[in-house]
């Protein structure tokens, strides 16, 4: 498995491209993103959202109507995906496939689970695909998603990190904005935000 990223728009969110015998996975196509994509796909086969903020699902649409490939994003952040909230100007798409929970799927070769994981946004969830993990917003390197926006929820957030701290295993994490890190070593770190929320 091979992953290319990207950090797109203002924002610098991160895209993936997620490779695997010769067909991809697109994970959090920001603004920006649908060069990259189409510069750097054979064969792609799904678009993975790993929460409804604008800055990961800018290029949704564009790339849906391009590529005619299902939209995956996680069901209680679906409204984001289709009415704007924040009125960004964010082109309106329309997820195919609503996770609920955490759930998994087999997408053509790849073994892909959704873990929610909510606080940053209702639906926030991590996309977890063999041996890496791709946070989104819920956590980086050394921090969390922020829990002050509209639709957040500080104690959402608190029992998603007690979550997280109980996750027996060790990834790669892949975040939506900076630099990797891994399940062990966040997991040494993020305990202290509890205080903080």
């Amino acid at each position: 498995m091979k992953i290319l990223s990207q950090p797109m728009g203002a924002y610098q969110t991160n895209c993936y491209i997620v490779s695997k015998n010769n067909k991809e996975l697109i994970i959090d196509p920001g603004m920006g993103a649908t060069s990259l994509v189409l510069e750097h796909v054979k064969n792609p086969i799904a678009i993975l959202n790993t929460h409804g903020h604008f800055d990961h699902i800018w290029s949704n649409k564009e790339l849906k109507d391009k590529l005619n490939i299902p939209i995956y994003c996680p069901k209680d952040d679906c409204f984001m995906l289709e009415n704007d909230p924040f009125s960004q100007g964010t082109p309106k798409s329309k997820a195919d496939v609503m996770p609920n929970g955490d759930v998994e799927f087999k997408i053509d070769d790849f073994e892909v689970k959704f873990i929610h994981f909510a606080g940053h946004t209702p639906g926030c969830s991590v996309i977890e695909i063999e041996d890496s993990w791709f946070s989104g917003d819920f956590i980086f390197e050394n921090s969390i998603g922020r829990v002050d926006f509209p639709y957040s929820s500080p104690e959402d957030m608190k029992k998603s990190i007690n979550k997280f701290l109980k996750i027996d295993y060790d990834k790669k994490v892949y975040t939506g904005h900076g630099n990797p890190t891994s399940i062990k070593v966040e997991q040494s770190r993020i305990g202290a935000w509890l205080n903080y929320i």
